[in-house]
Parts: C-alpha cells; structure tokens; sequence
C-alpha cells in the first residue's frame, strides 16, 4: 500500500471536518424548533445570520489536529499509548483558554480530564467511569477529536481503532469511547470501501459492546423504514433524547444523529451535513465527523455535487493550543502533517512541498482571499487553482478591467483579526496565536506570468501600529516578465507590531484582462533581525493600569499574569513551575533570543526557545547561584549544562539564549555564561520561563544565526 494514493482522500477529509463544524457552528446550542423556524434546513453557512465570522476558532478543529500531534511529538510510536496523547494534553492546552469548553469539574468532561491530568492521574484513568462517572464520561467528546486518528491510517482498522481508544480515554470511557472506535474505524475504511451500509457493518467487530451494537441496528432500522430524515429524528428524540441520559451532551443522541446524517444523506455530502446541523442537538460537532467521513468516503469530486461549500472557506482554519505560530493554519498544511505521519507509521517516504504555500491539491487555495480594503477599486475577478483550468498546481489570480486607478488585490491572514466585526467577536473559544509572519523575515513568491506584457506585481502587509489601528507598507514594484519570476521581500521594521496580513497587488497603466499563477509564497526560518523595543515605545498611551495591548497579544502565555510594564515591556509572574510564555513559529531553527530581565524573587526565571508547546522547548535560566540550560519534556526537566554564576536578586541583566545546531549557549551581559551539546529540538518558538516568581523584561530581539 503507497499512502500518496490516498493523499488527495485525506485533504478532503480534512476539509470534510472544517466544512462541516462551519456549517453547524451557528446553531450549536439551539433547539431543533429554533433552527427549524428560522432555517427550515441548513444548505449553507449561516453566521452571517448570527454575527459571527466564518472561521472562528472550534473545540472540534484544535483538538482534532493538536492532539493527534502526540504522534509526531513521540517519534511516530505505532503503538502510541493513552499516557503519551495525554501528556499531549498538557503541553498543547493552556488552562482556561486553548482548545476545551472550560465548564469546570465534573461539568465539562474535558475540563475534568484535564484536572485529572494536571493533578498527576494519567491517562487512561483520567477519563475513566470509576473516576469520573457516566455523566463525564460517556459524553459526546471522544468522537468529536478522532477523525485524525483515522486519516493518519488509511485502510489500517486494527490500528485505527487502537489509536482512537487510546486517544479517547484521555477523557472519557464506556459506551463513548465504542462510539468513537467505530467511527474512526469507518473513517479508515472509507478510503477504499464507498458504500455506507457496508461501512456501517464492517466498524462493528471492533467493537465489543453489545449494548452499542444494538443501538446501531435499531438506528439503521428506523432509517430503513423511511426516507424522511425528519422522522427518524423524532425516534431519536423520543428515544434517546438528551433527557435519556446523564450529562449535559451525551454520547448516545448524538453517534445517532451522525449515523442518520450519513445514513439519510447518502452519497450527497451537502445533504448529510445538512441534516446534521438541522437535527440540532451538538450541531458543529456532529456534522464536522459526518462531513470527514463523506470527504474521505466521497473525495473531492463530492464537494462538486451541491452548493459550494468550499470557496467562502478558502482552507482556512485555527488551531488553537500553546503552539501560537502554527495557530493561523490552513487544510494543505494539516494534511501536510497527517501525511508525513501515515508515511512514517508506513516506513514510507514522501515528498512535501518545502514551501508555506504550494497548492498541491485540486482546488486548494491556503486561504488566499480577495483584498477587502478599498474595494471599489478592486477589479480582482477570481482566486481559483490552477488545476481548475490550467491542469497545473498553483492558484490562478484573475482580473478583469485592470487599468489605471484601480488593482487586483489578494491577501493571506498572517495574525488574527484584532477588531473583529459581528456580535460574536470571532468566538466563545479565544484565539490566541502568534502571528505566522514578522519583521525581518524574507518572503518569496514564484510567479507564472503568460503574456509578453503583464501587470505590475507589488508586495504588501498590513500592521498594527502604537495606536493599534491598522496601518499598510508597500514593497517596491516588480516588473513580470513572461514565464517564470522569483520575487523577494523582506519584511520591514514595523517596531514589533503584528503584521496582520501579506497582500500581492497587481497594477497597470491600461486596460488590461487576463491572469498570474502564483506557483508558492513562502517564508521560513527566524527573521533576520525582528526587535520590540520599551513598552512606551511600543504603544505611548499606556498607562501603569494598562493589562493588555495589541502587541502583547502576539505572545502566547501560560504564565499566571503577562502584562504590558510601564517602565520596560513586559511583566511575567507565576506562582509553580514552569510559567511560560511564546512568540514564533515552528520554522525558526537557527537563532538567538535576547532580552534584559530585572530579577524578583523567585526559584528560576530566564528565557525559552525551540518551544513546540509550553512542556517542550529549551529553557537558559539564572537559579540559585547557576546558569544552567535545560530541556524541557513533558512533566521532566533535563538539565543539558550548568555553571556557577554570581547573580543577584533585584538586579538586573541582559541574557541571550543561542541556538545553533545542537550548540546551546546562555550569555549573561554579553559573556559566555553556559553552554552544552543536545539535539532533541531542532526547532520553534521563543519567549520566557518563570518558576514561582516574577520578572521585568525589557525588550526583546530575535536573530538569526544561519551561516
């Protein structure tokens, strides 16, 4: 078996999932007779009708792809246990804030699964029935994060359904967890095997509960009966409604509810995600399972059968965990990860595109949108892949009256929207991530131009400026020759500010029609020079009572209290070990971090870099009279080097962590202070460490050290 045959199946299950929580996202939380009364039934998305966003930030979308991470993070292990994926847990989640509804013990199972892990019970009693109870246990999550679990075993069930019960008893246990083996085995046998009903029968023999098997038959027998979905949802109702069961969003109703959805829906995607979100109940969360499972099971020729679900998208998506830099993500870019995974646990090597952006699959376009600034003057006329009519990989800009005082403008999200529109914000979920782009970082478009004579190509980015408004930075203008053109940019200083967004315009002094290919954009490894100066630099109407600003939020923090400091940048105190904070993305290798930290009382404090979560970096801090650099793993600190060191409290020093290679060096004002060899990270974020105390960080500087 060669896992690049099923890679296209793969990308659209991943699209299948984001698609499908979009769909039911808006209505998660009402009443079937409410959704009915003002939708009838939901063929589209409907958050322009509630407020919100399209691509807002999902407990089904973070959880799906940062868990299943546990796979990477633990060398592809086929035999990965529930311990290893809850450690996960804790690296990728930060409490209160990324991934979880946070209801509280004993009323959000995942919250409780989590307090059971931080407390030191691992998994799999962490989410066990003993522990917990039923009304945790066997709620709707376990199945809500496994589709991954599948897409990283095409046509493999046995071990499908060994990582998906691993995975699921992280937080639950019973009746729960048979539902989600059984689902993600169908997700794995979709690759191949098409027909529904034949999937409905060949889950069933990895699962031993017959209670669960004879929920399935009565299920299918009322499907059987008729062709009104409707109906079969009142049996639902009738039977096993929510008041049925303990908790507050049980297992049961909802399996059924995914099972008539594919059932109902047949081989139509739009259909079945349909009757999903109209059958209420937990809607995101049931459609985006039933919408994996027809995008694995129907492909990408599924999503040509009805409406289009797919351009408003764009790829988009957030995953939202301790990992800010790759918070802002796409469905190439997950899939990307899901493939390298399948080809690893198959002793197979494949071939991923080096660039950010290549799109690689058909009709993928990693969230180039059409520029929304000054949109009178906009005469873009498409964003399309270039499969679509070229046969060839990359996306086709299109524009149509090109000429004198207008452009065609596209753009990518490279940070979150700080001032968002709509009632909603951007979600009951925060987003909170670290821009995917910063100052002093070089970006790299290779550009297909068809014609002897072609636009005028020009780079952009926007930014938030001091005053957090939104402020626009040109690069210079690039003559397209026809064929093919490597532009470079490096990003300019905008003073530590968050670049929002990179934008390619297109101008011309005359009338012109036709189109560019953008083959790849990228941008990779560390800026060359990225710096944030004083905090009163950085935003001047601060003031000593200030909690937050636009550029503060370009960390990611785990820390009990991050905060904008009058007098230098940043104050960061926690009260454990281990309160870590994070900027930068997974791409940075080769680099210094350096800042000046005035020392408060506390056990050790200092910096951290090649962080992939908050329990898995590279942490050089000042303790006790040492130096020491350490290797943060999970729940264990191994120290690689340590030094004795005379340092005092209150006072204050600049340290800078380099990293290059394996060679780990702390400076302390300028003078080796430690050094030692180890090579378990190769690469990510920087930021800050502190255990039990507090520091003051004045400015912050990011280097590159490639040779």
């Amino acid at each position: 078996m060669s896992i690049k045959k099923y890679q296209n199946d793969i990308y659209a299950g991943v699209l299948g999932k984001i698609i499908g929580v979009y769909l039911g996202r808006p209505v998660e939380g009402w009443s079937y007779e409410k959704i009915k009364k003002n939708f009838d039934e939901i063929y589209y998305y409907k958050n322009h009708k509630t407020g919100a966003p399209l691509i807002v930030p999902d407990d089904d979308i973070s959880g799906t792809f940062a868990f299943f991470r546990s796979l990477e993070d633990n060398g592809y292990d086929s035999n990965l246990s529930a311990e290893a994926i809850g450690d996960t847990w804790l690296n990728y989640i930060i409490e209160n804030q990324t991934i979880l509804w946070w209801g509280g013990l004993s009323r959000s199972t995942e919250h409780t699964a989590y307090l059971r892990l931080k407390n030191g019970i691992k998994a799999p009693k962490s989410g066990s029935l003993e522990l917990n109870g039923q009304s945790m246990a066997e709620q709707i999550g376990s199945e809500i994060f496994i589709d991954t679990w599948a897409l990283v075993n095409p046509m493999n069930p046995k071990r499908t359904a060994e990582m998906a019960r691993a995975a699921a008893s992280v937080s639950h246990d019973g009746i729960a967890i048979d539902a989600a083996v059984y689902l993600a085995v169908m997700e794995s046998l979709a690759f191949e095997e098409k027909d529904i009903n034949k999937l409905l029968d060949a889950g069933l023999p990895y699962v031993d509960n017959e209670n669960f098997k004879d929920l399935v038959a009565s299920l299918r027998k009322q499907c059987a009966k008729t062709n009104d979905w409707h109906k079969v949802r009142d049996w639902i109702a009738d039977n096993h409604g929510y008041e049925k069961y303990p908790g507050n969003c049980p297992m049961v109703t909802n399996h059924l509810t995914v099972l008539m959805a594919l059932i109902m829906g047949g081989d139509d995607f739009n259909k079945a995600c349909m009757i999903a979100c109209s059958a209420g109940w937990d809607t995101d969360c049931n459609s985006g399972n039933v919408g994996c499972l027809n995008g694995i099971r129907l492909g990408l020729e599924g999503f040509k059968k009805g409406t289009d679900l797919r351009k408003a998208v764009a790829d988009r998506l957030y995953v939202v965990s301790s990992d800010g830099g790759s918070c802002i993500s796409d469905a190439v870019l997950e899939t990307r990860k899901i493939l390298t995974a399948a080809a690893k646990l198959e002793n197979e090597t494949i071939d991923i595109p080096k660039e950010r952006l290549a799109f690689e699959y058909p009709g993928s376009v990693q969230g180039i949108i059409p520029y929304d600034k000054n949109t009178e003057e906009q005469v873009l006329s498409g964003i399309e892949n270039a499969y679509n009519t070229l046969k060839e990989a990359g996306c086709k800009i299109s524009y149509t009256g090109l000429g004198a005082g207008v452009h065609a403008s596209a753009s990518i999200d490279t940070f979150v929207d700080l001032k968002p529109k709509g009632k909603e914000g951007t979600s009951y979920f925060d987003v909170l991530c670290s821009p995917t782009l910063y100052s002093g970082q070089m970006v790299t478009a290779n550009i297909q131009a068809p014609y002897e004579v072609n636009p005028v190509f020009t780079f952009f980015i926007e930014y938030f400026d001091e005053n957090d408004e939104l402020q626009t930075m040109y690069s210079h203008s690039y003559e397209l020759k026809k064929g093919s053109n490597t532009l470079q940019w490096q990003v300019p200083d905008v003073e530590g500010h968050a670049v929002y967004c990179l934008g390619l315009t297109l101008k011309s002094i005359f009338r012109m029609d036709g189109y560019i290919v953008l083959k790849t954009l990228d941008w990779s490894n560390a800026p060359k020079l990225y710096h944030m100066g004083k905090s009163m630099e950085m935003s001047p109407a601060l003031t000593p009572w200030t909690t937050t600003t636009a550029w503060l939020k370009t960390f990611v923090s785990s820390a009990d209290h991050f905060n904008p400091d009058y007098t230098t940048t940043f104050s960061i105190s926690h009260a454990t070990e281990n309160g870590v904070v994070t900027t930068g993305t997974l791409d940075w290798d080769d680099y210094s971090v350096k800042s000046t930290i005035t020392f408060s009382q506390q056990d050790a404090a200092g910096l951290v870099a090649r962080a992939k979560g908050h329990r898995r970096y590279y942490g050089a801090v000042l303790s006790k009279g040492k130096a020491i650099i350490y290797r943060q793993q999970d729940n264990q600190r191994v120290e690689v080097a340590s030094a004795p060191i005379d340092f005092s409290i209150d006072k204050t020093y600049e340290l800078e962590f380099q990293l290059k290679k394996e060679f780990l060096t702390l400076l302390v004002d300028g003078k080796m202070a430690v050094k030692g060899t180890d090579l378990a990270y190769r690469c990510g974020g920087a930021g800050f460490v502190v255990d039990s105390g507090a520091i003051l960080a004045d400015e912050f500087e990011i280097r590159n050290l490639r040779s």
